[in-house]
């Protein structure tokens, strides 16, 4: 079995968020999505999340290319979570390329996909908040 690993946020799921689960997906067997917790978001990222922690949870394992929901509470852990899921892949957005190669040394394949040129998280609160101010 096949087994492929992606991070993220994942707050206010949209289409670009399948197209990565989907293509990741392809890439194996099985699809382990580590989840960054409310307190990693807000630690070391900076982020409030709309969703909480459970919530994002939740939306994930209804997708049916998820099979496994693992929580991300540090950047340090990918390493760990490689070696302790036995993952063949590793699967993220082409704009963190080359920032995860360091995997390779663990005998992991590392991926990097495009993303979905015209939605983001990021862009759906800024323009929800620019209608707020209309």
């Amino acid at each position: 079995m096949k087994r492929v690993i992606t991070y993220g946020t994942f707050d206010l799921l949209h289409y670009g968020h399948i197209n990565l689960l989907r293509r990741a997906r392809q890439m194996g067997d099985y699809l382990i999505v580590a989840l960054s917790t409310d307190e990693f978001n807000w630690r070391e990222k900076r982020k409030q999340c709309y969703f909480s922690y459970e919530k994002r949870k939740q939306l994930l394992e209804a997708i049916r290319y998820v099979d496994l929901v693992i929580p991300e509470e540090n950047w340090e852990q990918k390493r760990n979570d490689v070696k302790e899921y036995h993952v063949d892949t590793f699967v993220m957005g082409d704009d963190w390329s080359g920032k995860f190669d360091f995997l390779k040394e663990e005998g992991c394949e590392v991926i990097y996909v495009p993303r979905t040129p015209e939605i983001s998280s990021s862009q759906i609160k800024e323009e929800l908040h620019s209608k707020k101010d209309i």
